[in-house]
């Protein structure tokens, strides 16, 4: 009862308000006030600074600095894998794409083509494919690495709702992650091309790539989308950072069709590192 309570909660709270103000919050410099609030925040979430490339918590001017903070090198080495994992986080959902169809959670589909903003012919690439969906908790690291090398073609902005994406909110909400704020990144690869999508969610101030810098805000409610088919391209390593969060959210990844061996030791809600192995997959 408390866990449907909580999704209903989400319906009448005014999240867009909240998302405005948690953002003014992260971005404030603050001196001492700043630093307690992280340091709190460090002490409720347990987050382990002892990895971090800079562990002195008074050194962040603002909390969105702390929460986006770099790891040492060599922290999160890669597998020899083609697909490792891109972020820090826990296992929401991973398998085979049925048809349009993606799988959420219990009782619970949601399209290709309405997460990737509507554009059929982008989602039909991806019928019968693969995908996985990892949630990022607060106290997780927050910047997101390529799975495998790529070349941007583009980027889609997807106005839409700012619901929390915790497990909970996951089971309880309809199609989700078609429905929250989004960002879509849309790569080519020597196995095809990927797509990974940023969603937002509430408190989360704005989502950013290395190749744009912050792309919300401005939030609008039109689709936005940039092309990179001209000179220099973007292109990617394995492992390379090409984005981040401002306050936590969920990566969603689609690849093509083609056999994917999942790690074996993935499951729904078990937790994983960026660099561990994602997936061996077959050329499309």
């Amino acid at each position: 009862m408390s866990e449907r309570f909580d999704v209903f909660l989400q319906y009448l709270l005014p999240k867009q308000a909240l998302t405005e103000f948690g953002s003014h919050i992260a971005s404030m410099q603050g001196g001492a006030v700043t630093t307690r609030i992280i340091r709190w925040f460090v002490g409720k979430y347990g987050v382990n600074m002892a990895e971090a490339a800079n562990p002195d918590l008074g050194s962040y001017p603002t909390f969105n600095e702390f929460f986006t903070r770099a790891l040492k090198p060599g922290a999160r080495p890669l597998a020899a894998a083609d697909l490792v994992c891109p972020v820090d986080g826990a296992i929401s959902q991973f398998g085979a794409i049925e048809g349009d169809r993606i799988f959420q959670a219990k009782g619970h589909h949601y399209s290709t083509t309405a997460l990737v903003g509507g554009d059929r012919e982008l989602a039909a690439q991806f019928e019968g494919g693969s995908f996985a969906t990892i949630y990022l908790s607060p106290k997780d690291y927050h910047r997101i690495h390529m799975p495998m090398g790529g070349r941007l073609l583009r980027m889609i902005y997807v106005p839409g709702e700012l619901f929390s994406v915790n497990p909970a909110t996951a089971r309880g909400v309809p199609g989700l992650f078609a429905r929250n704020e989004r960002v879509v990144c849309v790569f080519a690869s020597a196995r095809g091309p990927f797509v990974l999508v940023l969603v937002g969610a509430t408190i989360v101030g704005s989502m950013a790539t290395v190749w744009h810098g912050v792309v919300n805000p401005p939030r609008t409610k039109q689709v936005r989308e940039w092309r990179y088919d001209g000179q220099p391209p973007v292109e990617l390593a394995q492992g390379d950072e090409m984005g981040r969060f401002l306050l936590g959210s969920t990566v969603v990844m689609l690849f093509p069709r083609g056999p994917c061996r999942f790690n074996p030791d993935w499951a729904p809600g078990a937790a994983v590192r960026l660099g561990e192995m994602m997936a061996n997959c077959a050329a499309p």
